[in-house]
């Protein structure tokens, strides 16, 4: 009896095998791509000429477009078969990665990241949808603990990646990098994983354009707001136009049948707190990443993998302190956790703020480095166990998409937001003036990440798990890492 019982057990695990290894390598290409440009932007400067303004939208066109298309993603999987738009996304992200390789000029990179996004929408939130759907529920908490792992790898390395091809190749092959990844997953992932179709099959296309516009006009105001001048037709535009537009995508949201993002969520006290912290989290964070890597290239005179290798104090932190601070927060909860992550971090900005000069030395930074990477790490390992817990089981999917795309759109909102304030204060021209717009730009960030950890107090205490839901439990424990980070 005890042989077709192994039998049985090789041949389960042979799906849960193959769909652990295709979402895991799709999603890694997705979160990498978050991160692998920065240490790559001042030899696509040099090369492909253009401003701070257009920097920041080789990054900030991958960032916004996956964040606002994150859940209509996820809901045209549930429409048309998750496997079948999985595959999809991928040849998206693909074929955009080789447009990105191909590129000539800055407008036609920032286009091709644009594409991008709208790929990785597609296969980040499936990814994990198709795990979970193919994963034994005995073997899910584990699953997910490695996809969470492959994240928080795409996290650490990215940097480094970059740099390393850019230096040793050219900054071509950071986006070349995914092509043969993409090429090889299609036909695998038509092969070897099952499809499936969700509940909702409605899709939210108003809720869409109106948070796509209204998001679009604020980043392209604070983009071009130093360069154009802030009295600017376009410029004042955008601005006035982004808050119309919000107040108009949550009064529709409120009515439709199937919204995009359910306002229902943010009656919850804890769900609310965790999302707001988790935006200013992003905001300071993306926003620092993408100047201190020009700030170790351009002042500290670090090549590109020279650069990556100095910023894993910060990067690399979450792959050893997550799982420390998962388990503690399992046993007090994850409001104090993710208030002292994010204080750390804003101390940890604060510290880069203070030693930021022109000729600063790699240990007068290593302390900023590793607080950050700290802070950072803290804040991921309960920030989703903390969202997921506060919705019911039914609404979890929601409400994870919701706060992976929150968190998106404020890594795109802190790169322009600090950027912004870098060009008022200084600029490219010489050391000194990177240095002079560099640091009030990281008061900034460190200003919004500490309001980010106030508002985290506001989180519900620590409450014993309900030893009727262990389904639930195991899904919150094993996504510790953010999707698309």
């Amino acid at each position: 009896m005890s042989a077709p019982a192994r039998t049985g057990d090789r041949r389960r695990l042979g799906p849960t095998f193959w769909a652990l290894l295709l979402t895991s390598l799709a999603s890694f290409m997705g979160a990498l791509d978050n991160l692998v440009v920065t240490t790559a932007l001042p030899a696509i400067r040099d090369d492909l000429g253009g401003g701070m303004e257009d920097l920041e939208w080789t990054v900030s066109a991958y960032t916004l477009t996956f964040a606002v298309l994150l859940m209509l993603g996820a809901s045209l999987g549930d429409r048309f078969g998750r496997r079948r738009m999985f595959a999809v996304g991928i040849g998206i992200f693909t074929a955009s990665s080789a447009a990105a390789a191909l590129s000539t000029g800055i407008d036609g990179l920032v286009a091709a990241r644009a594409a991008q996004g709208v790929g990785a929408a597609l296969l980040m939130p499936l990814s994990l949808t198709l795990l979970s759907a193919a994963v034994p529920a005995a073997r899910r908490g584990m699953a997910l603990g490695v996809w969470g792992a492959v994240q928080g790898l795409a996290v650490a390395s990215g940097p480094l990646v970059g740099g390393a091809l850019t230096e040793h190749i050219s900054w071509h092959w950071i986006f070349w990098l995914n092509v043969p990844v993409g090429i090889a997953l299609i036909p695998l992932v038509r092969l070897k994983l099952a499809e499936s179709h969700g509940p909702n099959n409605r899709l939210d296309i108003p809720g869409t354009v109106l948070a796509s516009t209204a998001l679009f006009g604020l980043i392209y105001a604070l983009v071009r707001g130093n360069a154009d001048g802030w009295t600017a037709a376009p410029v004042l535009a955008g601005l006035i136009a982004a808050p119309v537009l919000l107040t108009a995508f949550v009064a529709y949201e409120l009515r439709a049948a199937n919204p995009m993002l359910p306002m229902r969520l943010f009656r919850n006290r804890s769900f609310s707190a965790v999302n707001a912290a988790s935006v200013l989290m992003f905001v300071g964070m993306f926003g620092s990443i993408f100047l201190l890597s020009q700030f170790l290239q351009g002042v500290g005179g670090y090549s590109p993998l020279e650069a990556g290798l100095r910023m894993l104090p910060w990067t690399a932190m979450p792959l050893i302190v997550t799982p420390i601070a998962g388990a503690l927060s399992d046993r007090i909860g994850g409001r104090p956790i993710i208030a002292a992550g994010l204080a750390l971090q804003a101390v940890g900005l604060v510290l880069w703020a203070v030693a930021v000069e022109v000729g600063f030395s790699y240990g007068s930074i290593l302390p900023a480095l590793t607080v950050s990477g700290v802070g950072m790490a803290m804040y991921f390992a309960p920030s989703a166990n903390v969202v997921l817990s506060s919705v019911a089981p039914e609404e979890q999917g929601i409400a994870s998409g919701a706060n992976n795309a929150l968190r998106e759109l404020g890594g795109a909102l802190g790169i322009a937001l600090l950027a912004a304030v870098f060009s008022a204060q200084g600029g490219h021209e010489t050391p000194q003036s990177f240095v002079d717009g560099l640091a009030p730009a990281l008061w900034v960030g460190a200003a919004g990440v500490g309001l980010g950890a106030a508002l985290a107090l506001l989180i519900h205490k620590h409450r014993a798990p309900a030893a009727a839901a262990p389904r639930a439990a195991s899904a919150a424990d094993g996504d510790r890492t953010p999707v698309g980070v």
